[in-house]
Formats: C-alpha cells, structure tokens, sequence
C-alpha cells in the first residue's frame, strides 16, 4: 500500500480558487495511476478526477470538467487538483487516492482527507 498525506483545504468564497496536494510515499510513484475524489455529507464518495503514471492521460467527473485540473510531479511524489470557479456544491471532504496499476482500475489506497468548503 501507499501513504497518501493530502493538504491544500480550506474555506474559500464561490468564484474562487483552492489548490489540493497529496504526497505519497512506500512505492515507486510513477508506477501507479492517481486520482482525487470526494465526499459530501449524507453523500457516497465519488470519482472527480484521474490522471495516469506518466501524466499524459486524465479524466475528470463531468461537474469539475473545465473547473478543475489534476497534475502531477513524479520528481517529488505529489499529485494536485487545481480547483477553480469554485461552487458551493464542491463542499466536500477530498480524498487522494492510488490506484493499482499505472493505467486506470481499483483504488487500493486512499488518504485520510481534507475538508474543502465553499460559501455562497
């Protein structure tokens, strides 16, 4: 398994902007594929946001797509979510996540998540 160790939260009007960082450590990172996903309250967690091992494929939750923007940095372990125009219905707790492969398929380990809210 991987430790996925998230940061970046916090309380932002609507319109504006968060930036989410997850560093990962106990496997080579740019073996595996990594995503974020996300939890409102009374809610299921749900997929946001994907992107493969060397960075050059991403998929994205059709909510977030052309708002958000997940990257990555293989030289130092961290993959982000760019979070902009930011809407009331993105209050959530945001999970990273790791996947087994380098490609897409289970999750297999997650991170203990950070709280991302959003005022109207």
């Amino acid at each position: 398994q991987v430790r996925l160790v998230e940061s970046g939260g916090g309380l932002v009007q609507a319109g504006g902007s968060l930036r989410l960082s997850c560093v990962a450590s106990g496997r080579t990172f740019s073996n595996y594929a990594m995503g974020w996903f996300r939890q409102a309250p009374g809610k299921e967690r749900v997929f946001v946001a994907a992107i493969n091992w060397s960075g050059s494929s991403t998929r994205y939750a059709a909510s977030v797509k052309g708002r958000f923007t997940i990257s990555r940095d293989n030289a130092n372990n961290t993959v982000y979510l760019q979070m902009n125009s930011l809407k009331p219905e993105d209050t959530a707790v945001y999970y990273c996540a790791a996947y087994q492969t380098a490609g897409w398929g289970a999750v297999d380990s997650w991170g203990q998540g950070t709280q991302v809210t959003v005022s109207s």
